[in-house]
């Protein structure tokens, strides 16, 4: 399937929670447009940013879109005068957004190399975390522990940080040695798996909180740009650099409790489920 109609240069993209055939797609004209997948229609365009949107996030009927402006921009999308909250604070780029689970918090990172947490409705952020020394992309919620946040730094920062998100205190951080450009947390064990740029351009699967490493997943040829995580949070698709998409076999579908595996048939080799370009 393929958008034609849409003609700028794609710099952001986020499907809705509640409706799933509505895709939202952030542009560099500066746009925020809604797309129905099923019927491949442009059903809105919101506009209002002076820059490219390069990053987006739901909460529910609310989409919060992050510019190159360092502005955020709360949009309801049910009603026509879609613009309802700008939330200042960043200084240069917004490259990552990301709602708690119980949309009280949005994350948002950024090239100025913070983190920033903001209370539900509110414009001016609740702390600003300073710890990165590099821009700050990779932002994941904890499935299981509803305040802890995890935020990864760029290439000069390398670092993993875990935040209390309701009192702003970082409770530990591990250098990584790479740039991390993605992180997700399972839903079913306590592990999360990071996306990595130079050297090695890998993924990373971790054993939370002691932070070990499960397994090093190689196979791009250029830095991962993103991860997806499928329904069942088994399967994990890669995005490189190098215009490949792998799809990885990483978690089991059942709760810790319930499974009892060994690290050691975490090979690489079985991760590895297909390779598409």
């Amino acid at each position: 399937m393929e958008l034609t109609e849409h003609s700028s240069q794609v710099a952001s993209v986020r499907w809705s929670p509640i409706v799933p055939e509505i895709v939202a797609i952030g542009d560099y004209s500066n746009k925020v447009c809604l797309w129905n997948i099923e019927k491949q229609s442009l059903v809105r365009v919101m506009s209002g940013h002076t820059d490219r949107v390069s990053s987006l996030a739901w909460n529910e009927y609310i989409l919060s879109s992050g510019s190159r402006s360092g502005q955020i921009f709360h949009h309801d999308v049910r009603v026509s005068d879609h613009h309802v909250a700008t939330l200042v604070g960043h200084d240069l780029e917004v490259c990552g957004l990301a709602y708690s689970k119980d949309g009280k918090y949005l994350a948002s990172g950024a090239n100025d190399n913070k983190v920033m947490v903001w209370a539900d409705r509110e414009t001016t952020p609740l702390h600003t975390l300073i710890e990165h020394t590099a821009a700050v992309k990779a932002l994941a919620w904890c499935p299981t522990s509803k305040n802890l946040l995890a935020s990864g730094g760029g290439t000069q920062d390398r670092q993993i940080c875990f935040w209390n998100a309701a009192h702003g205190t970082l409770q530990h951080s591990v250098d990584t040695g790479s740039q991390v450009s993605s992180i997700l947390w399972s839903k079913n064990t306590k592990e999360l798996v990071t996306g990595h740029g130079y050297s090695q351009n890998q993924l990373t699967v971790w054993k939370y909180p002691t932070m070990t490493r499960l397994a090093e997943l190689t196979g791009h040829q250029d830095r991962v740009l993103q991860l997806a995580m499928s329904p069942d949070g088994s399967t994990v698709v890669s995005l490189g650099a190098d215009e490949a998409l792998r799809l990885w076999k990483i978690f089991d579908c059942e709760t810790e409790k319930k499974t009892k595996r060994s690290d050691k048939s975490r090979s690489t080799s079985s991760k590895l489920s297909m390779n598409c370009r």
